[in-house]
């Protein structure tokens, strides 16, 4: 019985979006896990919350500077492609086994879209026991409370829910596709079927890393300045 043929591997995701992408994981199961304790816990549900915006503020960038698939341009596809994908349709060129494919793009901003809605929303929110967003003098008192009830009700569950579909589809492809979703996000690379061999790969040099970690801190620094406003 001969082996199987080892595929060749593209760089497809940056160390910047690898990093992210890890970091922010960690920061929103640290704001979930501090919310669910309650208490003194919740200082820490804010720092991990302004830790979600300044990744967010990063990806919003990264996704116009960042490498070949990292940018918003490689998943951004037209409700026709997304059809024809789902159909089964695919041409030369279309490369959806490179990055996200058009149901892997809209989970995507869905989820980005959810978590910039929660970040929002707590920095205004106040609980009026143990938690008040550094904006939240800012807003009238019926606005925070609004946001609360969002923040800590719908726009959990909602959140809860993408992060669950995010989780079944990495198993789906595991279980029924035989596809590692998980590894080319811990090393960048990903095997690429001959049929795509003109993939073009991600750039993912000490330059692109440089100005990644100069936008990183402006975004870190941005989140000190906000959470100094509750002050």
């Amino acid at each position: 019985m001969s082996e199987p043929v080892a595929l060749p591997a593209v760089r497809i995701w940056d160390l910047p979006t690898r990093l992210f992408h890890w970091t922010l994981a960690a920061a929103v199961l640290g704001a979930a896990g501090t919310a669910w304790i309650g208490g003194n816990a919740m200082v820490w549900h804010m720092r991990c919350g302004l830790t979600v915006m300044a990744l967010l503020l990063f990806r919003a960038v990264w996704g116009l500077l960042g490498g070949r698939w990292s940018r918003f341009a490689s998943f951004i596809y037209s409700p026709a492609t997304v059809l024809r994908y789902l159909r089964g349709e695919l041409r030369p060129g279309d490369h959806f086994e490179a990055g996200h494919n058009p149901l892997g793009a809209l989970s995507v901003f869905a989820l980005l879209g959810v978590l910039a809605v929660q970040v929002a929303t707590g920095l205004v929110a106040d609980d009026e026991i143990a938690f008040r967003g550094p904006l939240n003098r800012f807003v009238s008192t019926a606005r925070g409370l609004a946001a609360t009830g969002w923040h800590a009700d719908i726009g959990w569950w909602i959140l809860l829910a993408l992060v669950l579909l995010h989780i079944a589809a990495i198993v789906f492809y595991w279980v029924r596709k035989q596809t590692d979703l998980i590894r080319p996000m811990l090393s960048g690379d990903k095997p690429i079927p001959p049929a795509a061999a003109d993939t073009p790969p991600s750039e993912d040099s000490g330059r692109t890393r440089a100005m990644a970690a100069v936008l990183g801190l402006a975004c870190a620094g941005l989140a000190v300045w906000v959470a100094r406003l509750a002050n």
